[in-house]
């Protein structure tokens, strides 16, 4: 994994050093990183490395400074950051840049993926570039499409393999209401709640589950607290490496293309560190005794968010249709 990793933020760094070989001057420059993911994540790993590498080899001429897990706000705090340059990149899921962006909301509605080689897809063309130019409009540039996974269900009551089985559990849902119509379409009860407040939460009784990704459910240590989880791959959302526009505009054109450049790259090599990852998440959460429960028909999942499609999809039309002409 280390060698993935280092592959990855050694694409960014040979950028990295490029522009700060090719400067007027060697002024110090920092730049504040903030990440949605905690500081175990693939993601976070690979960009603990990018920070060293680049001090190291710019010979401190430029600085990242980096808050993961939150810790300058969350995603959507995130969004307003990069606009006013606070905050020179960010990393994390789409989900948080429909603030930005409304019709992204239509990646978040439930099965709009089936799988997720099949969203990074949607995202790699036509679709992917009209997003960029909108967000570009809006102060964010996107760098590239990473890959975080399909979200699943966990829970410390019982095995999830139908919808009656879900009925009554007191799910966490991110804070997007259209997240938590969702569970409630299921059958559950969605709890919208902190990410941070998920562990103790599910200790004390709160909630009795939650959906997320592998890694984020086994390094966060939800697996120790419940020992179900079914795949349900409800959710599919990419994630994506952006940076500040304000920043941007500042920079030379050859950096910007040297940033474009190895930006892209280093997504591409964090695809495979993700398969990587989330393989070992799910290792070791059956070493540990979880039960991984394979459901055996999502159509009914899938019949029941219906009404979710009926009340958020019309607002969406436009982007729905770019997704199902590349699907």
């Amino acid at each position: 994994m280390k060698r993935s990793i280092e592959s990855a933020s050694a694409l960014i760094v040979v950028g990295a050093v490029m522009m700060a070989a090719g400067s007027a001057s060697a002024q110090q420059v920092r730049w504040r990183a903030s990440g949605s993911f905690t500081a175990t994540h693939s993601t976070t790993i690979a960009m603990e490395t990018f920070k060293s590498e680049v001090a190291r080899l710019s010979k401190n001429t430029i600085q990242v400074d980096l808050f993961p897990g939150n810790t300058l706000g969350g995603g959507f705090e995130q969004v307003d950051q990069l606009r006013t340059g606070q905050i020179e990149m960010a990393w994390g899921g789409l989900s948080f840049y429909d603030k930005l962006l409304p019709e992204l909301g239509a990646v978040n509605l439930p099965f709009a993926a089936t799988s997720a080689n099949q969203a990074i897809c949607e995202v790699e063309g036509e679709l992917g570039r009209y997003i960029e130019e909108k967000m570009a409009e809006k102060g964010v540039l996107l760098l590239g499409w990473g890959q975080i996974g399909a979200r699943h269900v966990t829970n410390n009551k019982r095995p999830i393999k139908t919808m009656a089985d879900l009925k009554g559990l007191k799910v966490r849902m991110m804070g997007n209401p259209l997240f938590v119509d969702t569970m409630n379409a299921l059958g559950g009860n969605g709890v919208a709640l902190g990410f941070d407040q998920v562990f103790s939460s599910m200790q004390t009784g709160v909630i009795d589950g939650a959906e997320n990704n592998p890694p984020s459910y086994v390094f966060d240590n939800h697996y120790t607290v419940a020992k179900h989880y079914s795949l349900t791959e409800h959710l599919i959302v990419p994630e994506m490496l952006v940076f500040s526009k304000k920043t941007w505009d500042g920079l030379s054109k050859d950096d910007q293309a040297l940033l474009t450049k190895f930006g892209r790259e280093a997504q591409l090599e964090e695809r495979e560190l993700w398969a990587k990852y989330e393989k070992s998440a799910l290792d070791r959460a059956r070493a540990a005794g979880v039960e991984i429960i394979e459901v055996p028909d999502k159509k009914p999942f899938q019949d029941a968010v219906k009404p979710v499609w009926d009340k958020y999809a019309p607002k969406y039309a436009g982007m729905i249709k770019r997704i199902q002409d590349v699907t």
